[in-house]
């Protein structure tokens, strides 16, 4: 299998990141590590491996990014606006640096990219493709937390509202509200066993917000047995290839 390491200085977050691609040919899959993880997770876990099939026949290339979560969201010892800030700056990495250098590598002509996570991964790709959904056109959320306060505490701050999916996707309208309903899809897939129970709850809301809004998604809940744990998400992994590419 095609791997590669690559590692860019980010003017965004003032420092180097790091990040693995896997497979010579095919569409564009970014993946968001799970809660302060790191590049090298997916491939760790077995995310990599489960995709396997899709990348050795030229179907797929992933990307596998670096986080910085331990310095925004979770970073506990810091105020909401340095954490709010570090966030930016993520976003800015993303936006103007990854999937720049994702389009140059799959020779891609159109914009839309699709992204996925799990965990506090899955809110990332569910933030990204509702607040860029001409960059984003799917994301694949596993196990996903879509409450920012819910993981923060609450807060009156702008930049927690305007990155928190369950608060801003309720009160989108007119023309931002035309604009995902036009270029992006999310499936918000959970589990329903051990320590799935906030995701659960979470998926719930944002999935009924969705509906009321006309928002392309699929709501895929599993079974009672399946818990929170990479075992379980590389067989959604894999499910949703399957269906995507096969």
């Amino acid at each position: 299998m095609y791997r590669r390491y690559e590692s860019l200085h980010s003017p965004a977050l003032g420092r180097t990141m790091e990040l693995l691609i896997f497979g010579h040919y095919g569409p564009a899959l970014l993946a968001f590590p799970s809660a302060g993880g790191r590049f090298f997770d997916w491939e760790n876990q077995g995310m990599v491996e489960a995709a396997g099939p899709w990348l050795e026949a030229g179907k797929l290339r992933l990307f596998c990014v670096d986080s910085v979560d331990q310095e925004s969201w979770l970073n506990a010892s810091a105020d909401i606006a340095t954490r709010a800030r570090r966030h930016r700056d993520y976003e800015a990495h993303i936006l103007h640096e990854i999937l720049p250098l994702v389009r140059r590598e799959c020779a891609l002509e159109q914009r839309g990219v699709a992204v996925a996570g799990c965990s506090l991964g899955g809110y990332h790709a569910a933030n990204f493709a509702l607040k860029h959904a001409q960059e984003i056109n799917y994301a694949l959320c596993m196990s996903g937390r879509y409450d920012l306060e819910a993981l923060i505490g609450p807060s009156p701050s702008p930049d927690v509202y305007t990155n928190n999916p369950v608060a801003y996707a309720a009160n989108l309208h007119g023309d931002a509200l035309a604009e995902v309903r036009a270029n992006t899809h999310l499936a918000l897939v959970c589990g329903q066993g051990a320590w799935e129970e906030k995701c659960l709850a979470e998926t719930h809301r944002l999935a009924n917000i969705l509906a009321e809004k006309g928002i392309s998604h699929e709501r895929d809940l599993w079974g009672y047995d399946v818990e929170h744990h990479w075992y379980w998400w590389k067989r959604q992994l894999a499910h949703y290839l399957s269906r995507a590419l096969d």
